[in-house]
């Protein structure tokens, strides 16, 4: 009996910046998670839709997660490191320390995070310009994109932020300059939030017109002046004060990242789907549309050429997958906005109890609930009488309306645990509508889709996932490996190692 020798695996690491904490995973050569973990981040909310957190506690929450999943494997054997965040803003200094973006002039408060709407009038001026950059966002630009909330740090912290600040990093290329010591950004963060076009680079006129001429007068040196595709080396790798603070290897290759959502549909959208029926078998990448659905969804689906959607972001050059054009839809508020209606419920404290005795998540509960009140129709029939329009923190797509309030129709005096059940369903049932209305337009503009891989916190829930299918009318797939999101930063970090001659 004589084995031969076999070479050592190879490691990747991915590192994930979510809304409310970050998570790390080692990922091997075959795209397997080994380890992760997680470490919640602080969030701070001083005024009604202001977000805000801190870089130095994102940070540190990184390097904490990086060293727990490395724990044990050989430093050797890990090859490349990849990073994907929310598309928060970070302001730093002109010597690159945390400066403050809030009237209270606490620096460590220094990121103004993606969900924050507190530049509602300053999109509404941007948007009233109806300049051309904005044809590559639906034609109208949110108010949870960087040019708004720049304006607004101009016109109310002068003094205090704008003319201090050195750098305005969106979360993901903060990750990789405090890797590397490099501020080339992402194309996926300058493109998608920024309003940097693969055909005409910056646009002078629009920063002018906005009134941020002085961005322009610098060359650009605040926003970014050097970009990378995402998945692409930076710099020479990691840092030597940075692999101490993550406990990796001096130099490993670090990439160009991604932000969150995409790093999701880089993780799932190009999988395997071989013998299993699918409509999408054998049918190029594009007749896909991954979802990522956690805090908020994001619907991403890529073309061969640029479709020009009503209400729908982009078309961006490669943002998500090299080579390819991308559409992204979205929705503000889904998983908060089922946490929100569940807790606010009078019989919360009921289904907390229940689902501690029953040792379960109080959504596994909810789930086996309806289960024993739905009688003979299917569980969906429940809701017959009651409507939820999910729009509680605005319209990302396709209606790009922030002002939109969310409603409930078909409320009775029940006060209970069947009650509490019903309007969880309904709730889930209108965001699978918004994401029906979202493929509808999608659809209408030119692309073809016919299957839906969903990824993020709410693949994990069934009941969400059939209610896609019912409702979109579409098979959905998931992943074997159900952290996504992180394969998809560990990708990145696989094809800045040279260990793999593209993303795809």
């Amino acid at each position: 009996m004589h084995s031969e020798k076999q070479s050592p695996v190879k490691y990747y690491v991915g590192i994930d910046v979510g809304t409310a904490s970050v998570r790390a995973a080692l990922v091997d050569e075959h795209g397997t998670v080994v380890a992760h973990a997680d470490q919640p981040i602080q969030i701070w909310e001083p005024r009604p839709d202001h977000y805000e957190q801190s870089s130095a506690d994102i940070w540190a929450a990184c390097c904490s997660v990086t060293k727990k999943v490395i724990c044990g494997v050989d430093a050797g054997q890990i090859r490349g490191l990849g990073f994907d965040a929310t598309c928060s803003l970070v302001v730093l200094d002109k010597q690159f320390q945390p400066l403050a973006v809030n009237c209270e002039g606490q620096n460590c408060r220094n990121v103004i995070m993606w969900m924050d709407h507190r530049a509602a009038s300053q999109v509404e001026r941007i948007n009233a310009t109806q300049h051309r950059v904005l044809s590559y966002v639906g034609g109208v630009m949110s108010v949870e994109m960087q040019p708004p909330k720049l304006l607004w740090l101009k016109e109310n912290l002068q003094e205090l932020c704008w003319e201090k600040a050195g750098y305005f990093f969106d979360l993901p290329d903060f990750l990789s300059w405090k890797a590397t010591g490099v501020t080339a950004r992402s194309l996926c963060t300058v493109v998608c939030k920024w309003t940097y076009t693969s055909d005409g680079g910056w646009d002078d006129s629009f920063w002018k017109v906005i009134g941020l001429e002085d961005l322009v007068l610098d060359k650009y040196e605040k926003i970014g002046n050097h970009f990378l595709s995402p998945g692409e080396p930076v710099g020479k790798g990691l840092r030597p004060e940075a692999a101490t603070d993550l406990g990796l290897p001096e130099g490993i290759a670090v990439a160009a990242s991604l932000i969150d959502a995409h790093a999701g549909g880089l993780g799932v959208i190009g999988a395997d789907v071989k013998g299993h029926n699918l409509p999408c078998e054998n049918q190029p990448i594009t007749s896909r549309v991954a979802v990522i659905c956690g805090t908020s969804s994001c619907h991403m689906g890529v073309s061969e050429t640029p479709i020009f959607v009503p209400g729908i972001w982009g078309p961006y050059f490669s943002a998500m997958v090299p080579g390819l054009w991308l559409n992204e839809g979205g929705q503000s508020a889904t998983g908060k906005l089922i946490d929100h209606v569940v807790r606010g419920h009078v019989a919360f404290p009921e289904l907390q109890t229940k689902a501690a005795a029953s040792a379960c998540s109080i959504y596994t509960y909810l789930n086996s609930h309806l289960e024993l009140i739905k009688k003979s129709l299917p569980v969906g029939f429940l809701t017959v009488d009651l409507h939820v329009w999910p729009d509680f923190h605005g319209n990302r797509s396709p209606l790009t309306d922030l002002t939109l309030k969310g409603m409930v129709v078909g409320l009775t005096l029940s006060r209970g645990l069947d009650e509490l059940a019903l309007i969880y369903l309904a709730t889930i049932q209108a965001v699978a509508l918004g994401t029906r209305h979202i493929l509808e337009t999608m659809e209408a503009a030119g692309h073809r889709i016919n299957t839906l891989f969903l990824c993020g916190g709410l693949s994990k829930n069934p009941l969400f996932v059939q209610m896609h299918a019912d409702i979109t009318g579409k098979p959905v797939v998931l992943s074997k490996e159900v952290e996504s999101v992180l394969v998809g930063a560990a990708i990145l970090g696989a094809c800045a190692s040279g260990d793999f001659a593209s993303i795809q």
